[in-house]
């Protein structure tokens, strides 16, 4: 049986970064053995289509975060551009689906972290044109208008209660322009604050189930119970977010599906992964290559064949046609660009 699958968070083009300055002409991804991500890697996972993340750290906020971000996206276009009989640039759910018949693996941009915008409405708008079609409101800091997930431990404090009023606007922008939400990486108040605004559904691009594994940096279970605003969580594959361990296997992996598919039901569940973001991964899912082996896991476990082509894609097939839909239904914002600490700022 030919299923649809879709892995929602990839880092290679961070690696292509680090190890190759972004300079493709001097890899190839054919025979390239020392990520969890090469095209023959891509082809035995039967990978139809991928999330890359345009990832640059937090280190560069306040900084050169735009320029290095737009450098991102630029290797992702450029990989496309580079290996056509692979990969295909697409922007939209009917996309997906045609280059998924064509047999060619459909490539979407995610921005991972709201320190990318600077503080910009035009900017995010700037990077929608370019493709991007996710935003992780923020990484592992916050923003001047949004708290990350570290204000829920000891070593972080919040600077906005949630979301600012920027923040705000931030997601009604994302609603308009029809760019789905990441919540992975946020704090529980943002978390709310966002699932309470949204008019479209919005994903946890790589984060698992704090009941199995409770790590701030996974979903709670009063948040997967808003099972009603019709999102997604896909699981993390980072052997710490599974076990809270240095190691973890396949079956540990898939208890955190089978956890979120008895607490909120088969429709919010996807595959998110996080492979070349990550050093630890879990024994039997050490690459990209061997998805089959979690399908198979969860066959096995009485998983019906339609909730695993669910989890595989369609769910967040679903989600991005949704999201669509609401683009154009809220207005657009006069005002382009928030103060780095938001004071006095008014739509």
């Amino acid at each position: 049986m030919l299923w649809f699958n879709w892995k929602c968070h990839n880092d290679l083009p961070w690696q292509l970064r680090e190890r190759f300055n972004n300079q493709l002409n001097k890899v190839d991804l054919n025979t390239l053995n020392t990520t969890h991500t090469n095209i023959p890697k891509i082809k035995a996972g039967k990978l139809g289509a991928q999330f890359w993340s345009a990832f640059v750290p937090c280190d560069t906020q306040y900084k050169d975060a735009v320029r290095q971000t737009l450098e991102q996206i630029d290797v992702i276009h450029r990989m496309c551009q580079k290996y056509p009989e692979t990969f295909r640039f697409t922007t939209s759910s009917q996309e997906i689906r045609a280059a998924f018949s064509d047999k060619r693996t459909a490539c979407l941009i995610g921005v991972e972290g709201g320190h990318s915008l600077d503080s910009s409405l035009g900017t995010l708008r700037a990077m929608y044109l370019l493709g991007v079609r996710y935003l992780t409101l923020t990484h592992s800091c916050n923003t001047p208008w949004a708290d990350n997930w570290l204000v829920d431990t000891e070593s972080g404090h919040s600077e906005h209660n949630g979301l600012s009023p920027f923040g705000k606007q931030v997601i009604k922008e994302m609603n308009r322009l029809g760019m789905l939400i990441d919540l992975s990486h946020m704090s529980v108040e943002v978390m709310n604050q966002v699932l309470n605004m949204s008019a479209a559904p919005v994903i946890f691009s790589h984060s698992s189930a704090y009941g199995i594994c409770p790590h701030k940096r996974n979903v709670p279970d009063n948040i997967l119970l808003k099972r009603d605003k019709g999102g997604i969580v896909m699981i993390n594959f980072y052997n710490d977010y599974v076990t809270c361990s240095p190691t973890a296997n396949v079956s540990n992996v898939a208890d955190h599906f089978d956890y979120i598919k008895k607490l909120a039901g088969p429709s919010i569940i996807g595959f998110g992964g996080d492979y070349d973001g990550v050093n630890r991964v879990p024994t039997g899912l050490e690459d990209v290559s061997k998805m089959p082996v979690l399908v198979a896991e969860l066959l096995a476990r009485g998983w019906k064949d339609e909730e695993v082509k669910a989890a595989l894609g369609e769910n967040l097939l679903r989600v991005l046609k949704k999201t669509e839909e609401v683009r154009g239904n809220t207005h657009t914002f006069s005002h382009t660009q928030a103060p780095h600490h938001d004071i006095g700022y008014t739509t």
